[in-house]
């Protein structure tokens, strides 16, 4: 049996598609460098204040993903055993959907 590489995407029902935040902002991140990057070498004929632009809104959007994660996380004071330690919010299932 070969090993299998865990996909980095998780679909759920109704076609709702879930992507870690990291690989998210990663390349969101990517994307603008590599536009700069192209823009700025001479390989694509792209308006340098649009690309500048449309890669700063790129890392803004990327730089407020990781905020929002950041802010979700606990208090480095908090312990995690102190709630259960499953990391779900009172009311809610260990998966963070509502109890059934």
């Amino acid at each position: 049996m070969t090993p299998t590489t865990p996909s980095a995407f998780i679909i759920l029902a109704g076609g709702h598609l879930l992507v870690r935040a990291d690989q998210m902002t990663g390349m969101l991140r990517h994307v603008a460098a590599v536009w700069l990057q192209a823009t700025d070498t001479g390989a694509a004929d792209y308006d340098p204040a649009t690309v500048l632009t449309l890669a700063t809104q790129l890392m803004e959007v990327a730089d407020e993903i990781d905020a929002e994660c950041i802010a979700l996380m606990p208090p480095h004071d908090e312990d995690p055993s102190e709630d259960g330690g499953d990391g779900a919010e009172d009311g809610e299932a260990p998966n963070g959907e509502a109890p059934r």
